[in-house]
């Protein structure tokens, strides 16, 4: 069978979803269990692009052992020379350089002739080969280049030096049928005494980026890109899991088989879920909330006497468990640091101290304590170290006149404490309005959505928001968690407001 490389682009194009943005805690966290799933390659973000993501690059080189490290660049040396930089101490480095080749970008965007566009793949690719072992080159918006000059462009980055090819479907024009047909016409074309490997890189912007990345491995691809959960611009990028489980489940129509651990399928989806900000949808393929669920007396009746009538896959494949209760209140700290290893977490001594606190704390409060509080509770506390200003106090008091009045407390980042009260027809609205007195910059509130950790009547309250940057018109994703609705609403809601006053500061400096 072929063997099919999983190159991870969660960090990079994922984060390119509106309001995501990962600190480098989160990031480090996120590759270490995308390493434990079994990605060959991660690329671990844009070093060109801001301190910050230059600082994520160079963590997680330090951190991963098994996986392959990317860095983006455009093509220009600068690019280059920084990517350098970020993956010196990675195990296994690469560059993705990348040059869009499209008639559109070309003359709107590049402003440069055909001519301009080919000599700057020679030289900057040849550049990066003096510097990488591995060098990939992707022609950008690739599907909507003429097949002729796309073969052109191809060949100049493989006779400069590139030995990884991917093709992206940028816009997510293609179909499954063209898409194939593309790879099929380059694997056949392209001269070359090393062995070339042809990468797929797919938008959903139509709704077949899982079918165009599978079309491509049919016709020769031996690496996908993608994204956990199918995060990323517009409408999102192929989603991993999804191939993962197509070529498990049709081994035999693929004949290819990869690294991926299935079974760390639904921890890794949930980690990346709760660091974005985004609930995965219930009708999500693979790992939705209600993939394994059967509403149908048909297929009730027929799941009871045969699972396999109306189930392909089984919740265990991708790790759910249907028995998730590890944990209670006598558990000792050794059963504790191992089952935040199962469920992907690794701690540092003073992390494992206060996440272990705050476990005892939560098993005196709940019958059961479940995976899914667990990875809440990881979630929350990496959250609250990555904000600028945390939540100490909320009082609301309920008005004659029918409005209610909240009372919010919060500690500064130079430790001092300030209190401000506001008035809102329901709670929520008056807890927003108190927290916007304590903050200078003005924002929008784009999306509230509430979500249970697990079922029961002790579970624990997950607020979702979205809010918009009025000064930058960005997009902000934070979620909040505790037993009480209200004060997981008010520390979503201010954690929304620590990334626009972080991305404020950052446009100031800049």
């Amino acid at each position: 069978m072929r063997k099919i490389q999983f190159f991870d682009t969660t960090l990079r194009d994922g984060e390119q979803t509106p309001g995501v943005n990962f600190n480098t805690k989160e990031k480090v966290q996120i590759a270490l269990q995308l390493e434990k799933w079994g990605i060959d390659v991660i690329e671990a973000g844009f070093p060109i692009s801001s301190n910050g993501d230059f600082e994520a690059v160079r963590e997680i080189a330090r951190h991963v052992k098994h996986m392959t490290v990317a860095g983006l660049a455009r093509c220009q040396k600068k690019d280059i020379d920084r990517a350098y930089e970020a993956l010196q101490d990675a195990i296994d480095p690469q560059i993705h350089v990348f040059l869009a080749t499209s008639p559109v970008h070309m003359e709107y965007k590049l402003k440069m002739t055909t001519k301009e566009v080919i000599a700057s793949i020679k030289e900057h690719v040849t550049y990066a080969r003096t510097l990488f072992e591995k060098v990939q080159f992707s022609p950008e918006d690739a599907t909507r280049t003429e097949r002729e000059f796309l073969l052109l462009a191809v060949q100049t980055a493989v006779d400069a030096g590139a030995t990884i090819i991917n093709i992206p479907d940028t816009v997510g024009y293609s179909n499954p049928t063209e898409y194939g047909e593309i790879f099929k016409y380059l694997i056949e074309n392209v001269q070359s005494e090393k062995e070339i490997t042809f990468s797929s890189h797919c938008h959903d912007d139509l709704g077949m980026a899982t079918a165009n990345a599978l079309a491509a491995i049919e016709n020769g691809a031996n690496r996908v890109e993608g994204t956990l959960n199918g995060i990323g611009e517009r409408a999102g990028n192929t989603a991993l899991e999804e191939v993962a489980v197509a070529l498990y489940i049709r081994k035999d129509f693929y004949q290819a088989e990869d690294n991926i651990q299935l079974a760390e399928t639904k921890t890794t989806s949930d980690i990346i879920s709760r660091f974005a900000g985004i609930p995965v949808p219930k009708n999500k393929a693979v790992i939705g909330g209600n993939a394994f669920a059967h509403e149908s007396g048909i297929h009730q009746d027929g799941v009871l006497k045969n699972p396999t009538t109306y189930e392909i896959i089984t919740p265990e494949l991708v790790g759910v468990k249907h028995n998730a209760l590890p944990l209670g209140k006598l558990s000792g700290r050794h059963a504790f640091i191992n089952k935040m290893e199962e469920l992907g977490f690794t701690l540092e001594q003073e992390e494992l101290r206060e996440a272990f606190a705050k476990f005892k704390d939560l098993a005196d409060k709940k019958k059961e304590v479940t995976d899914s509080d667990l990875r809440a509770l990881m979630v929350g506390q990496q959250t609250s170290e990555s904000d600028a200003y945390s939540l100490t106090g909320l009082e609301l008091n309920y008005h004659s006149d029918g409005e209610q009045e909240a009372t919010v407390v919060v500690v500064m980042p130079n430790g001092k404490a300030i209190e401000a009260s506001a008035k809102g027809s329901g709670s929520v609205q008056a807890i927003y309005n108190a927290i916007d007195e304590i903050f200078s910059h003005e924002i929008a509130l784009n999306s509230y959505s509430i979500e249970a950790v697990t079922s029961g009547i002790d579970a624990q309250a997950e607020v979702h928001v979205t809010v918009i940057n009025s000064e930058t018109g960005s997009f902000h994703n934070a979620v909040g968690i505790d037993f009480d609705v209200l004060q997981a609403s008010a520390i979503a809601y201010l954690q929304a407001n620590n990334a626009v006053q972080q991305e404020n500061a950052q446009e100031e400096v800049e």
